[in-house]
């Protein structure tokens, strides 16, 4: 199977191509038409399988076809570290080069002042850390009435790090009615838990072993004395 095979746009098929991206991972393959139809998915996959393209190019896609309220945030994607936020982020854009779509990422360790210029300017798609959308939202900067598409990234480290009950808060905020796309490379009671909450009968897709690591990666062990 190539992209092409994907019904995709032409622009983000030209886009892809001019990645050099030919033939999808087997997330993609699996994940990006049942996003397409708009159903909530539950994927097991870790960094490195191509989770990201997964989700962004069937969202770029649908916001083209349901984009009823330009420059208001209609996807959301939450995700627990500065860097994956960043990663993603240069995914949308490189992407949706070729779409009239904004996507603006927000994280917290750095002011606010830069992010809060461009949250201002509008955006299509928000990329956020839990800790800094929730000031935004206390603040009354961010706003999620128009909210479609809801992504939460790397669950298990959202857990591992403390941000369960943020992604609680952040759940409360958001429109009932929405697309939910999750994705954990393990699958925890309490992630488990989560996912029943968040997602309708969804499409599960699960393309390595839990807690298997990408082939991409290499590992290294050091013993060390105590001292």
């Amino acid at each position: 199977m190539k992209f092409s095979d994907l019904n995709l746009l032409d622009p983000i098929l030209d886009a892809l191509a001019s990645q050099g991206y030919e033939t999808p991972t087997p997330i993609q393959e699996q994940a990006i038409p049942s996003i397409l139809l708009h159903r909530d998915l539950l994927g097991a996959a870790q960094t490195g399988t191509g989770k990201t393209a997964a989700f962004a190019i069937p969202i770029l896609q649908n916001l083209m076809s349901t984009r009823s309220h330009p420059r208001q945030i209609q996807a959301l994607i939450l995700t627990p570290t500065r860097e994956l936020a960043i990663q993603i982020e240069e995914s949308f854009r490189a992407y949706g080069k070729n779409l009239p779509l904004k996507s603006v990422v927000v994280y917290g360790g750095v002011k606010q002042y830069q992010q809060e210029l461009e949250l201002e300017k509008g955006t299509d798609i928000l990329i956020a850390t839990p800790g800094r959308l929730l000031d935004f939202i206390g603040q009354g900067i961010i706003q999620l009435h128009h909210l479609q598409i809801f992504v939460l990234d790397e669950a298990d480290r959202m857990l591992d790090m403390g941000f369960v009950h943020d992604v609680r808060r952040i759940l409360k905020v958001i429109p009932a009615k929405r697309q939910n796309l999750f994705f954990s490379a393990t699958m925890p009671k309490e992630i488990a838990d989560l996912a029943s909450e968040i997602l309708h009968n969804p499409v599960k897709v699960e393309v390595t072993p839990v807690s298997s690591t990408a082939e991409t990666i290499q590992q290294s062990l050091y013993y060390v004395d105590k001292e």
